[in-house]
């Protein structure tokens, strides 16, 4: 599945302590058309929907839905806060090319 850094984790329990103690809202992390190079990732705070598979670290949740797991398979998610840009990011072996941006890719073989 997907490797979460504890920096991730970290981050993840930060957003999530601003929130009602016994919400059930975790990371969603998904692929979809788009981007300069085919497809993007999408990530935001939400809950598990049906068919999510689901990554747990230190009590909170990663969602992956079950269309972008295929894409998503062995890659890792990271946190990352510097001067060269603040977020979540992920670092994809299963992508051929890159943007600059970090955030679109293509896919080396479909998925």
């Amino acid at each position: 599945m997907i490797n979460v850094t504890d920096d991730a984790v970290r981050k993840l329990q930060t957003l999530l302590s601003h929130g009602p103690e016994n919400s059930r809202k975790g990371l969603r992390v998904e692929v979809a058309k788009g981007g300069c190079s085919g497809l993007h990732y999408e990530m935001t705070l939400g809950e598990q929907e049906e068919g999510d598979a689901i990554v747990e670290r230190d009590g909170v949740q990663f969602f992956i839905d079950d269309e972008s797991v295929s894409y998503l398979r062995g890659a890792t998610l990271d946190f990352t806060d510097g001067l060269t840009g603040t977020g979540f990011r992920i670092v994809n072996p299963n992508a051929s090319r890159t943007c600059g941006c970090g955030s679109s890719f293509e896919a080396a073989q479909s998925a």
